[in-house]
């Protein structure tokens, strides 16, 4: 596509795009920029980049329905689907499956796992970005790069830019409001009315990714149900300051001063618009709750992580930013297990011939 300011408004919802993703956790490139006040330059960490475009299919469209007739075009995949394509303009990106990726030294097995893993947790963060504003993300593509030097060298990240040419987003889940490059290619004739449209669309797409990388403010409240519940919140604190939380602590007593309770629940309820409760015990808990319209847990129902996952989950149905930290803690965890599968799986050492 080739109109006035297209690399203006690419910088933009690139950078946009990547501050989204650097806030959830994962790993990418992007350091700083894209902006006008920047002349819409980003800052980014140099990178060798692989020469694969790595393809999350949420809904089928595009190739993939022309490929396989068989599934019905709008049709929700899960799991997501990743593809990868070659990067080679001759041949038009040809798809490439994982053995032959492999075979030809272009990436590790480890690193596909991880390119995989990285593209679908993206696609998810996206995804949810966009189901905020009621638009449907059909699919993605992501390229990645090996750091060159620094710190992390030779780590894998998303490289190269995330814009309005890397998806399809159809508004309303409905194909014929699409607001992405697939105008432009749908196209029979090419006018200035037309090149006038898909700019405008293209800024339509850079406005709203402009709020994608903000958190929504929560606060976590920990009631203590007398003196001896305060040592019993400690880890559940911890826990929640792993995603980031910000977090208040008050100590009451559900059976001396259970006015004094109500009064303390009115008053943060009053003070705060995304509040989550964390009470020390079932008592002070039922109290709470029977107080508040504010979600409530009681820590004694959950050990320390999985409180902190539930609290974090309950914050993240309106908060992109605390969606994708918790899908990274999910996805760490996932591969915590592994790495332990591996090693109790792993052939014994042999002995050494001296010894």
């Amino acid at each position: 596509m080739t109109a006035r300011g297209e690399g203006r408004i690419a910088a933009k919802t690139a950078g946009r795009v990547f501050r989204l993703l650097n806030l959830c956790g994962l790993p990418t490139h992007y350091l700083s920029g894209g902006e006008d006040d920047d002349d819409n330059e980003m800052l980014v960490r140099r990178c060798t980049m692989i020469p694969l475009e790595v393809v999350v299919r949420g809904v089928a469209a595009g190739s993939l329905v022309r490929r396989k007739p068989g599934i019905a075009r709008g049709a929700i995949i899960a799991p997501r689907m990743v593809e990868y394509f070659l990067k080679d303009d001759a041949n038009h990106d040809p798809l490439i499956d994982a053995d032959e990726i492999v075979h030809r030294g272009i990436a590790t097995p480890q690193e596909l796992g991880l390119m995989s893993e990285v593209a679908r947790i993206t696609y998810e963060i996206l995804a949810h970005a966009w189901r905020r504003h009621e638009t449907l993300l059909v699919d993605l593509k992501l390229e990645f790069g090996r750091l060159i030097g620094g710190e992390g060298r030779g780590n894998l990240v998303i490289a190269d830019v995330i814009d309005n040419d890397s998806w399809r987003i159809w508004p309303q889940g409905r194909e014929d409001m699409m607001l992405d490059k697939q105008v432009y290619r749908n196209l029979a004739e090419v006018t200035p009315a037309d090149l006038a449209t898909v700019r405008d669309n293209y800024e339509t797409v850079a406005d709203i990714v402009g709020g994608f990388p903000t958190m929504r403010p929560g606060m976590v409240a920990f009631m203590a149900d007398g003196p001896e519940g305060v040592a019993l919140l400690e880890p559940a604190g911890r826990a929640i300051n792993v995603f980031g939380l910000q977090s208040l602590r008050r100590a009451v007593s559900s059976h001396l001063m259970p006015a004094y309770v109500l009064q303390a629940v009115q008053q943060l309820d009053a003070t705060f618009a995304r509040l989550v409760y964390v009470a020390s015990g079932p008592q002070l808990a039922a109290m709470i709750s029977a107080a508040t319209p504010t979600p409530v847990f009681d820590a004694s129902d959950f050990e320390d992580v999985e409180l902190g996952l539930a609290v974090a989950k309950m914050l993240a149905l309106d908060d992109t930013v605390m969606f994708g930290r918790v899908m990274l803690v999910q996805a760490n965890a996932r591969s915590a297990v592994m790495q332990v599968d591996a090693q109790l799986n792993a052939p014994p050492s042999q002995p050494s011939a001296l010894g």
